[in-house]
C-alpha cells in the first residue's frame, strides 16, 4: 500500500505529490494550492462525463451486437445497417463544410513534412534518440542496414560498401539538387561566392535551393540545402577516414529526418501506478526543461546523452538562421478508459488517467514555454497532445473541454494546447469530420492507425461472423477507404497548411529495403508524416519526402474531392469463403498467440511496454498495445464462431509460450512460461484471448494492468 497525502479532496500517492510539488511546479507561477485546488476540481467535475462517455460506448455495442445477432440468418444488408447505425446515434449527420482555425502551430506541422517517431516516455535513452533523429547521417543508415546490397556484415569497416553507400548519397544529392552540367559523383569543390553555392564552379539548378554555410565560404565545413521544406547538411572533414578518401573531402550527408516525435504515455509503456507515471512524467520534464541525460554503457565506456542544440549558418541571403536540431515533441496522454490508483477521489474511485494526464503534462510544459531565447520546444507557444482512442466527437469534444479547464486553472491563453486526434476507432473513422470540427480550433494533427483500428473493426462486429485472416483483412477494401478518407476529410477541413495528416507504423525495424521500397507510398497519398520505428529508419523515410512534394500532392488531392464515403468503411472485413484447412487455422492461431505472449510476457515481467518482438518466423517486428489488441481480438473472434476450440487454442498458447522462452533464452532478467504455463504473464496472455469479447472495445490494458499490479503486489 503506498502513502497518501490530502491534496484539496484528492488521496495522492506521496510520491506523486512530491514530483509534483518539488519538480513540477518549482520554477512555473502556479501556486501549489491553485494546482491542486484546479486539478481537485478538474477530476472530480469532469469524471461522471468521462463515465457517461464509457457508458454509451457499451450501450452502442450492445446494441450492435444485438442487431448482428438478429441478422444472423440473413444476408448482410448494407443500407439498413447503416440506417441502423444513424438510428441509435453511432452514426451522426454530417454538418456543413468548414475548415479549422488552429493558431499558432509550428512549422513542423503547418509547412514542414517529414517522419515522425513515437517513443515510450518512460526510457530516457529512447527519449533522447528520438528527440536527436531530427538530423541523421544518410550514410550511417545506408551502411547499417539493409537499404544496400543486404544487410552489413560484422568485422571491419568495409570500403567496398562505403564506396557503394557514397555512390548512393550522390545519386540522392543529383536528384534532390542537381547541378548545371555536372554530377554531385564528379565534384571536386564546394565553395560559396557571392550568394550562391558553386561545385567546381557550377550552380545548383535551383539555387534557391541553397541555404546557407558554415566556416569558410570558400572551404566550408558544411553545406545547408533545402528541398520540399527539408534541409540537407553537407559535412566537409578531411581528417575523417571518409572525408580523406572523398575527392571533395564530403564526410557525411546528414538530413533532416524526424521533424517531430510523439513522447509517449499510453501504447508503448506499462505505467500502472504513481511510480511508473512519476517515471513518465520526470522524464517529460526533463525533455521540456531541456535537461534530461541519460548514462549507459556502450561497447565499454560509459556515454552519456543529453539534448542536441540547435543549428546555425550563415545565410545565403545574408545574416544567420538558426534551424532545430531536435524534433518537435508532443506528448500522447491516456484515452478515456483507464483509471490509476495514483490519485484517489473523494468517493474513493481511482482517477481517470487522461485527466491525470492532461493537467500534469500541460503543466509541465510550461517550463518550455516560459523560455524567451534558446532552444525550445514550440517557438509559436503552443503544446501538442496526441489524444488517443476516442470514440467519435463527443469524446473529442470531451478532450477539448478538459484542456479548457486546463488552461484556466495553469494561466495560459485558450488554445494553447493542440490536440492530435488519433483516427483509430471505427466510430471516430465514419464521423471523422464531426471530430476535427468539435476540436477545429486546437486540431494539430490526425493520423491512421491500422491496427488499433483494425481490433476496433473486429470487436464491434464480434457478432457479424468470423473475421477472415489477418494477411487478408488487410486486403479487404475497408482499409483503403479508411485510408484514404482520412486524407480527403483532413484536406476538405483545412488541415493542409496548419496541421499534420499522419500515416502508420513501420512495423519491421530491421527490412529498411522493403520499408524504402514501399513507405513512398505515405507522402504520395498525401500525407506528410508517417511514423517510423526507429531515428535510422527516419533518416531513410525522410528521403521520400525529397522525392514527393506533399503539398503539391495535397492541393492536387483537395481538387479532386473526396475518394472515399463511409459506405466504403463499415463493409466489415469477414471470411467470405472459409475454405481452410486445419492446419492453416492452427497456424493462424499459433501466429497471433506467439505475437500475444512475446509482447505480454514482457509487459508483465519487465514493465516493457514497446520493444521488438520475433515473431513465429524470428522476425523482429515492433510491438505494442495496438498489435496485441488485433491478435487477441482476432483469436477471440474465432473462439466466439468455433473456428477453432478453447482446447486448440490452450494447446497452441502452450506450444507458443516454449518458443518465446527459446526466443529470449539469452535475457537474464527473462522469466520462462513453460512448462508450469503458471506465470501471471502466461496468465494474462491467456485472459485476452478467452475473455477477448468481454473487454471494452476489445482494450488489452485492463487485463495488463490488473494483471501487473497482481505482480507488483507479489514482489
Amino acid at each position: 500500500m503506498s502513502t497518501r497525502v490530502d491534496r484539496h479532496r484528492l488521496q495522492v500517492d506521496e510520491e506523486l505529490a512530491r514530483f509534483i510539488e518539488d519538480e513540477a511546479l518549482a520554477g512555473t507561477d502556479v501556486p501549489v494550492a491553485t494546482f491542486w485546488e484546479s486539478f481537485s476540481r478538474l477530476a472530480h467535475d469532469m469524471a461522471p462525463r468521462n463515465r457517461e462517455l464509457l457508458e454509451t460506448r457499451a450501450v452502442l455495442q450492445g446494441k450492435i451486437s444485438q442487431w448482428h445477432k438478429d441478422h444472423k440468418d440473413q444476408p448482410h444488408n448494407h443500407e439498413a445497417y447503416k440506417a441502423f447505425l444513424t438510428d441509435i446515434g453511432y452514426l451522426v449527420p454530417e454538418g456543413d463544410t468548414f475548415e479549422i482555425d488552429t493558431e499558432n502551430t509550428d512549422p513542423e506541422f503547418a509547412s514542414v513534412p517529414g517522419p515522425q517517431l513515437v517513443v515510450p516516455i518512460t526510457n530516457a535513452r529512447y527519449a533522447l534518440n528520438a528527440a536527436n533523429a531530427r538530423w541523421g547521417s544518410l550514410y550511417d543508415a545506408l551502411y547499417g542496414t539493409d537499404a544496400i546490397d543486404g544487410a552489413p556484415l560484422p568485422g571491419p569497416y568495409d570500403k567496398g560498401r562505403g564506396a557503394r553507400v557514397v555512390a548512393r548519397a550522390r545519386v540522392f544529392l543529383d536528384q534532390a539538387f542537381p547541378l548545371q552540367g555536372l554530377s554531385h559523383a564528379d565534384a571536386g569543390r564546394y565553395r560559396v561566392k557571392d550568394g550562391a553555392l558553386l561545385v567546381d564552379d557550377q550552380p545548383l539548378q535551383h539555387p534557391d535551393k541553397f541555404a546557407g554555410h558554415q566556416g569558410d565560404p570558400k572551404a566550408p565545413d558544411s553545406i545547408f540545402l533545402k528541398n520540399n521544406g527539408l534541409h540537407v547538411e553537407l559535412v566537409f572533414d578531411r581528417t575523417n577516414q571518409i572525408g580523406a578518401r572523398d575527392q571533395a573531402g564530403l564526410a557525411d550527408v546528414r538530413l533532416e529526418a524526424a521533424v517531430s516525435a510523439i513522447m509517449d504515455c499510453e501504447d508503448s509503456v506499462a505505467c500502472v501506478d504513481a511510480e511508473d507515471k512519476v517515471l513518465a512524467y520526470r522524464n517529460w520534464l526533463g525533455l521540456m526543461k531541456g535537461d534530461l541525460t541519460d548514462t549507459f554503457d556502450k561497447g565499454g565506456k560509459s556515454v552519456t546523452r543529453a539534448l542536441e542544440g540547435d543549428k546555425t549558418y550563415h545565410a545565403a541571403a545574408g545574416g544567420e538562421i538558426t534551424v532545430k536540431g531536435r524534433a518537435i515533441m508532443l506528448i500522447r496522454n491516456v484515452g478515456p478508459l483507464m483509471s490509476n490508483p495514483a490519485i484517489l477521489l473523494e468517493d474513493g474511485t481511482e482517477i481517470y488517467e487522461g485527466l491525470m494526464d492532461a493537467m500534469i503534462t500541460v503543466l509541465i510544459a510550461k517550463h518550455d514555454l516560459a523560455k524567451a531565447t534558446g532552444d525550445r520546444n514550440s517557438h509559436h507557444g503552443s503544446v501538442y497532445v496526441v489524444k488517443p482512442k476516442m470514440h467519435g466527437p463527443g469524446e473529442v469534444s470531451f478532450a477539448a473541454e478538459t484542456f479548457d479547464h486546463v488552461e484556466k486553472a495553469l494561466g495560459l491563453p485558450q488554445n494553447t494546447v493542440k490536440i492530435g486526434i488519433m483516427d483509430e476507432e471505427r466510430r471516430t473513422t465514419v464521423n471523422l469530420k464531426e471530430c476535427i470540427r468539435a476540436a477545429k480550433a486546437r486540431v494539430a494533427f490526425i493520423n491512421t492507425g491500422f491496427l488499433d483500428r483494425t481490433g476496433d473493426e473486429i470487436h464491434t462486429s464480434m457478432e457479424a461472423g468470423p473475421f477472415s485472416r489477418k494477411d487478408w483483412i488487410k486486403r479487404k477494401s475497408w482499409i483503403a477507404a479508411y485510408e484514404n478518407l482520412n486524407v480527403d476529410i483532413g484536406l476538405e477541413c483545412g488541415l493542409s497548411g496548419k496541421a499534420q495528416i499522419g500515416k502508420g507504423m513501420w512495423a519491421m525495424p530491421d527490412r529498411m529495403a522493403a520499408m524504402l521500397e514501399t513507405k513512398i507510398e505515405h507522402p504520395k497519398a498525401g500525407a506528410n508524416t508517417a511514423w517510423v520505428p526507429s531515428p535510422t529508419a527516419a533518416t531513410l523515410h525522410a528521403l521520400h519526402y525529397h522525392q514527393v512534394d506533399v503539398f503539391a500532392v495535397q492541393a492536387d488531392l483537395k481538387k479532386g474531392g473526396r475518394r472515399a464515403h463511409v459506405d466504403g468503411v463499415l463493409e466489415i472485413p469477414l471470411a467470405t469463403f472459409r475454405k481452410w484447412t486445419q492446419p492453416q487455422i492452427i497456424r493462424e492461431v499459433e501466429n497471433n498467440a506467439q505475437g500475444i505472449l512475446g509482447y505480454v510476457v514482457r509487459w508483465i515481467d519487465q514493465g516493457v511496454g514497446c520493444s521488438k518482438v520475433p515473431d513465429i518466423n524470428d522476425v523482429g517486428l515492433m510491438e505494442d498495445r495496438a498489435t496485441c489488441r488485433i491478435s487477441s481480438q482476432h483469436i477471440a473472434n474465432w473462439l466466439h464462431h468455433g473456428v477453432v476450440s478453447e482446447a486448440q487454442v490452450m494447446d497452441a498458447m502452450k506450444r507458443m509460450a516454449a518458443k518465446v522462452d527459446d526466443q529470449n533464452a539469452g535475457d537474464p532478467a527473462y522469466r520462462p512460461m513453460a512448462p508450469g504455463f503458471d506465470t501471471i504473464a502466461f496468465k494474462a496472455a491467456c485472459d485476452l484471448v478467452f475473455l477477448g469479447v468481454k473487454q471494452p472495445s476489445g482494450y488489452t490494458e485492463p487485463v495488463l494492468h490488473a494483471r501487473r499490479l497482481e505482480l507488483k503486489a507479489a514482489g
